[in-house]
């Protein structure tokens, strides 16, 4: 089998956050090559955190992509260099205030192999319980669910990021959190 090779690779950059690659992929060596596109942008963390009362933090935000408020996971991007272990930990206590007491990698993946470059590394926290005290980023909300509360948004639809429900799926079949097992 022949092997694919990238012939060409330009970018162009769109904003901080993201930029489209051009690539040119030779197939078969001697065919005129195929252009293909896909999104640049930095790796990014996933956390399922739960706290030592049992509880799960979930956070609501206005997403513009597809022009709705979603309940997701606590998460974002790594800062340049970033060990994704430290930058679950700013974003759990950014987004939730919560402290990682335990932190589990599960890995890294690609989020969407035909259309982003980048990887998700999903991790599983032992966490504090929530700070009274802790006031949200503008424009985001934190609730503390229960593993039943979490299921019935899973299944009403209500939390529906895929790349998220994946994270419980890897914390289901590594046994992490018995809670989740339903």
């Amino acid at each position: 089998m022949t092997q694919a090779r990238i012939l060409a690779r330009s970018e162009t950059r769109l904003s901080p956050w993201v930029c489209i690659v051009r690539k040119e992929v030779e197939f078969v060596p001697g065919q005129e090559a195929e252009v293909y596109h896909c999104l640049s942008q930095p790796d990014y963390v996933a956390i399922l955190a739960q706290t030592r009362s049992g509880l799960f933090p979930i956070v609501r935000q206005y997403r513009p992509a597809v022009e709705a408020y979603t309940w997701e996971l606590p998460a974002g991007l790594l800062a340049q260099g970033e060990d994704p272990a430290n930058g679950c930990r700013r974003e759990l206590k950014e987004e939730t205030g919560l402290e990682a007491e335990t932190i589990v990698s599960l890995g890294n993946y690609y989020p969407d192999t035909g259309r982003l470059e980048n990887r998700i590394h999903p991790f599983f926290v032992l966490a504090s319980d929530p700070d009274p005290e802790f006031g949200c980023e503008p424009g985001l909300s934190v609730e503390f669910v229960t593993a039943r509360s979490l299921r019935e948004y899973v299944l009403s639809g209500r939390f529906n990021h895929q790349l998220h429900l994946g994270l419980f799926a890897l914390v289901s079949l590594m046994g992490l959190s018995a809670d989740l097992a339903g």
